[in-house]
């Protein structure tokens, strides 16, 4: 089965040890919390930075699964099939 892809905008991928890139194996469809879960194991700093200690997205955290933003579709509950890829956004704010 294909792996699941996850893309980190470059401002994130110091803290994935500079990948850009961050894949987990998947046997079937997985949420994007689970997702999530299993590609920041070995990044805890990246997943502090994805989610707060709610388990929440940060609200400055965008996720995109098939080009839709995961908080109209059903948030971390929202499912991701072998072979998708997940896209990692960071708002950025300026004035």
């Amino acid at each position: 089965m294909p792996d699941i892809s996850v893309v980190l905008p470059s401002i994130l991928q110091p803290l994935a040890g500079g990948q850009s890139i961050l894949t987990a194996p998947a046997d079937g469809t997985v949420t994007v919390g689970s997702l999530l879960d299993s590609v920041t194991g070995d990044y805890p700093v990246l997943g502090r930075r994805l989610r707060d200690e709610t388990g929440a997205l940060r609200r400055y955290v965008n996720i995109y699964v098939a080009g839709d933003e995961v908080r109209r579709l059903q948030g971390l509950e929202t499912e991701v099939s072998p072979g998708q890829e997940v896209l990692v956004i960071q708002s950025v704010a300026g004035g």
